[in-house]
């Protein structure tokens, strides 16, 4: 062991998009209209959502590149009571780190056969299930020598657009982890392991796809935390 070995790891630097991410002004009373909100948003339902969406793998003509996985998992409220219905979305990065987005200058290759985005539905058990591929580190910025840790984000809209959460996923046993702003602004470890998905060898797809499990409260003490979250 050298006596660099022995030093602590510095902390990452405090990561500022959280507030960023918040609304900026103070909410408007909709006493007047509650269904005021709902006329500029969009309406889900099943015919709005094919099953085929869920798979990401297979949007395309070709195979994309990378780990296939598989996450699945339910959710539930703070009582365990399945959220029936549910709209679910995921959107991700590349195997190679870069999302399929004009605004992403990341000089990592962009994959003809993966663009990254998915939605499904949950059942009457409030169980989702999307297959993917695994996606890969990124830095920060061009300039950083810090890079986020492999994650997928998800979006949950509730019953209306303005009810909309939004978090991240992360995978177990990740080193990046420990030096990433936006994790470490999570408030407290136990919240940060509810983001963390387990390996579930049930999920697997022989042959295909290794799987993973991530289930998400919406709300009570054991909420899965969102970006929204104070």
């Amino acid at each position: 062991m050298t006596p660099l070995d022995t030093l602590p790891t510095p902390p990452p630097p405090p990561y500022r998009g959280i507030p960023q991410r918040r609304p900026q002004q103070p909410p408007l009373s909709l006493l007047c209209d509650p269904d005021a909100v709902e006329l500029t948003g969009p309406v889900f339902g099943p015919a709005d959502v094919d099953p085929a969406d869920a798979d990401l793998t297979r949007c395309h003509p070709g195979e994309p590149i990378g780990e296939r996985i598989t996450v699945a998992g339910r959710v539930t409220d703070r009582r365990g009571r399945p959220v029936r219905g549910q709209l679910v979305e995921l959107w991700q990065a590349n195997a190679a780190g870069r999302y399929a987005h004009p605004d992403d200058r990341h000089p990592a290759p962009l994959d003809p056969n993966f663009t990254g985005a998915g939605r499904c539905l949950t059942d009457d058990e409030g169980r989702y299930r999307f297959v993917t591929i695994r996606p890969g580190a990124y830095p920060l910025d061009g300039h950083s020598a810090v890079w986020r840790p492999a994650h997928l984000h998800f979006s949950l809209f509730g019953t209306a657009f303005a009810q909309r959460l939004v978090t991240q996923m992360y995978f177990p046993g990740d080193p990046l982890l420990a030096h990433d702003s936006i994790a470490h602004a999570v408030p407290g470890p136990a919240a940060l392991a509810r983001l963390i998905a387990a390996y579930d060898p049930g999920l697997n797809v022989p042959g295909h796809a290794l799987g993973h499990r991530w289930d998400i409260v919406l709300d009570g003490p054991a909420a899965t935390w969102t970006e929204g979250s104070r």
